[in-house]
Parts: C-alpha cells; sequence; structure tokens
C-alpha cells in the first residue's frame, strides 16, 4: 500500500471530504464498493466488508490511517461471485473398474447365449462416479484479500486526489476571503481617524464647557477620565492583531500538511477583534465595519471546518 504521509512528498491543502470508487475481479469473483468521507474532529473509520475474507479489515484500515489525519471515513465494498463453471474430472479408478464389471457381464451373458447392445461411451460417463464435476474457484481467500487490497490502493489514490481538488478550491476562497478582511480592516483604520478627530473636537468643547462651571473639577481625575474614555474607543491593537492574524492564515493555507485545527483557532481570534471592534465602534459606520468583518469571518470560519 502506498503511504502519502509518510513517503516525504509535498502534501498541500486537503479537504475533509472526498470519494473514491473501487472497483476489481478475481477469478470468478467481482467486487465493487468506495471510500468517502466527511468532516469530523477526529479520525473516526466505518467498514462494511465482508468479514470472512480474513485479515481484510486491518488491511484496510492501516490504508486509510496512513494518508487521513481527520475526518468521518466509511469504506464500502461488495462482493458477487459468478456462476460456477462446472470442471469435469474422469475418476481414473472408477472409471477402470466400471470397465471391467461390463467386460464381465458381457462376458456372463455370451456364456448364456445372451447378445447385449453395445455399451456407448455416454453410457459409461453417465455410470455413478465415472466422471466427478468439481466447482469452480479455489476458495483462496489469501489471494482474494491481496486483489481487493490494490483495487483499494487505486480507490484511495482517487479519494485522496478529489480531497486535494477540494482542498485547492477552498484555498482559493479563504484567500479572497483574507484580501476582504485586509480591504475591511484598511476602511476601519481611515473611519478611526476621521472618528478620532470628531472625537477629539468634542472632549474638546465640551472640557470648555465644564472649565467654565463655577466649580474646576480635579485636573488628576480629569486626566483619568479622559484617559479612559482614549482606551475604550481606541481601536489601534484590534486592527494591529487583524494584520497578524491574517498574515498567519495566508502562511498556514501554504503549510504543507494538516492544519484544519490551526486555522480553526485562528478563526476564534479573528472572531474575538471583530466582536472588541464593535463594541468600540461608537459610530454607525464603524459599527458597520464591524458586521461586514464579522460576516466574513463566519464565512471564513464555515469554509476552515472543512480543512483536514
Amino acid at each position: 500500500m502506498a503511504e502519502a504521509q509518510d513517503s516525504g512528498e509535498s502534501v498541500g491543502l486537503r479537504s475533509m471530504t472526498g470519494f473514491g470508487p473501487l472497483n476489481g475481479a478475481f477469478a470468478d469473483w467481482s467486487f465493487s464498493g468506495d471510500v468517502r468521507a466527511v468532516n469530523g474532529r477526529g479520525l473516526d473509520m466505518r467498514f462494511r466488508a465482508p468479514d470472512w475474507i480474513e485479515g481484510l479489515e486491518p488491511i484496510l484500515r492501516k490504508a486509510v490511517q496512513a494518508r487521513v489525519l481527520r475526518g468521518s471515513v466509511t469504506v464500502s465494498i461488495r462482493l458477487q461471485r459468478e456462476e460456477a463453471v462446472p470442471e469435469l474430472r474422469l475418476n481414473e479408478a472408477q472409471f477402470a473398474a466400471t470397465l471391467e464389471l461390463l467386460t464381465h457381464i458381457e462376458a456372463g451373458a455370451s456364456a448364456y447365449g445372451l447378445a447385449l447392445v453395445p455399451t456407448k461411451a455416454s453410457d459409461i460417463a453417465a455410470m455413478r462416479g465415472v466422471v466427478e464435476q468439481r466447482e469452480g474457484g479455489n476458495g483462496d481467500t489469501g489471494a482474494l484479500r491481496a486483489a481487493i487490497a490494490a483495487a483499494f490502493d487505486a480507490a484511495l489514490q482517487a479519494f485522496d486526489a478529489d480531497r486535494a481538488r477540494e482542498g485547492a478550491a477552498l484555498s482559493d476562497v479563504l484567500f479572497k476571503q483574507l484580501d476582504e478582511v485586509e480591504r475591511l480592516r484598511t476602511i476601519a483604520l481611515t473611519a478611526a481617524g476621521v472618528r478620532a478627530d470628531a472625537a477629539r473636537a468634542g472632549l474638546e468643547r465640551n472640557l470648555a464647557r465644564l472649565l467654565e462651571a463655577t466649580e474646576v473639577p480635579d485636573e488628576t481625575r480629569l486626566a483619568q477620565e479622559l484617559a479612559l474614555i482614549a482606551v475604550k474607543t481606541d481601536i489601534t491593537e484590534e486592527l494591529d492583531r487583524l494584520t497578524a492574524h491574517v498574515a498567519a492564515a495566508r502562511s498556514l493555507l501554504v503549510t504543507q500538511g494538516p492544519v484544519g485545527r490551526k486555522l480553526d483557532f485562528l478563526m476564534q481570534e479573528f472572531n474575538r477583534e471583530a466582536n472588541t471592534l464593535c463594541s468600540k465602534a461608537q459610530s454607525t459606520e464603524m459599527t458597520a465595519i464591524g458586521l461586514d468583518l464579522k460576516a466574513v469571518i463566519d464565512q471564513m470560519r464555515e469554509q476552515v471546518q472543512n480543512i483536514e
């Protein structure tokens, strides 16, 4: 069996969803089936194969484990035996004994003056035990097992190629969605600058009114309040982290080997930054940007659920 995970060859992004057909024949047996998989948290394997073929399932299980790390994999194999063609064989010992008996009978009949009808070959063949019939097939489950295992290897290659095609398509979608996150992040950065200027002007107006009041506020307390407002509305850190998350996601998408779990965790970080952005928005425009970000991130997370 080919073991792609251990062969050292380059393995790109893989989907957990795939399909591979299985077909083959051995002696008077024909078999068909498939290997298919859907999303799963770990590796879950189910086999529907003839249990009378000794050692078949362990071979299939090992082959799947060599190629798949995550997903719910189902292997189905159905066998059908063609109607066996009888094999006829002459029983030499019985044939000789029959001829000897016929000779003895004919000699006895002749001694009594009886003339017998000549015996035909078909008459002799019809006598019990002269011709034996054996069913086709040799009952060698080892050879049948080997034939099924070879066909299963081909099915796994088709299955893996299907997962690779789907993985490439997922990668394209995710790169476009990351582009959209970067675009929204740039818009948010511009909107944050405009909002900061407006907030600063508003604070200056409110501070001027406060200073005109009869009682002048404590300067230390005032400075603390202004600093708290600035922290509550500043989204610089969130935008910086979004940039870092986008870079990390792009790096994972071109990494060889399974990255689904890492991407899933990264999507949680993306979502956390978008939630914080919305909570700090304090403007209709920023809230809209935050909601758009959450929508894109949610779409990304759905795609990531398919990656091994």
